[in-house]
């Protein structure tokens, strides 16, 4: 576990540190009260595991902290029954967010790719400050490529049918996350 938890420090995030794996992993265990999960030993591990390896405009930190998921279950785990191709793919899925078919995907994928995105859903001053990390992850890059590229993004979720792919998080979080959304999208102007 300490592995895992120096993954998460390095480099030093404002925002996918292992405080993220955590909140995540809050929502984890709703769901595994209610609707309740089908492989939730993989469902754990892919969140773990989802941002280990995270440098800010890198597209291959998923495919590479999915790597690190099955070398930890080879050497960790060599005698668990443990589905690591489904580990692999919902880590891998994580780097597609806003981009998602939710007809495409299980309940289990929406649910888990919507417990990484519930942060969009939560209370103003939560959201407000997941936002300013992300700016601060993000600062190698010129400001205005930045604020232009998280505009795009935030628009394209503010402006789906759903922001949640699951029933769960659609009926518990959509109407904050657009609130959130369109306030972000405000204050950038």
């Amino acid at each position: 576990m300490r592995a895992v938890v120096a993954a998460y420090a390095s480099p030093p995030r404002a925002y996918h540190s292992f405080t993220h794996v955590q909140e995540v992993l809050k929502h984890f265990r709703d769901v595994a009260q209610r609707p309740g999960w089908t492989h939730p030993r993989e469902v754990f591990l892919a969140i773990l595991f989802h941002d280990a390896i995270y440098v800010a405009g890198r597209s291959d930190n998923e495919t590479k902290s999915a790597d690190l998921a099955l070398e930890a279950c080879s050497t960790f785990l060599p005698r668990e029954k443990l589905d690591t191709a489904r580990v692999r793919t919902l880590i891998e899925l994580t780097a597609r967010h806003g981009k998602l078919n939710r007809d495409e995907l299980d309940e289990e994928t929406r649910l888990f790719l919507d417990c990484d995105m519930a942060i969009l859903g939560s209370p103003p001053a939560t959201f407000d400050a997941y936002d300013d990390a992300i700016a601060q992850e993000y600062s190698a890059i010129p400001k205005l490529v930045y604020r232009l590229n998280r505009n795009k993004f935030l628009q394209k979720l503010l402006e789906a049918p759903r922001i949640f792919l699951s029933d769960h998080f659609h009926a518990r979080l959509d109407g904050a996350a657009r609130d959130n959304l369109r306030r972000a999208l405000a204050a950038a102007k």
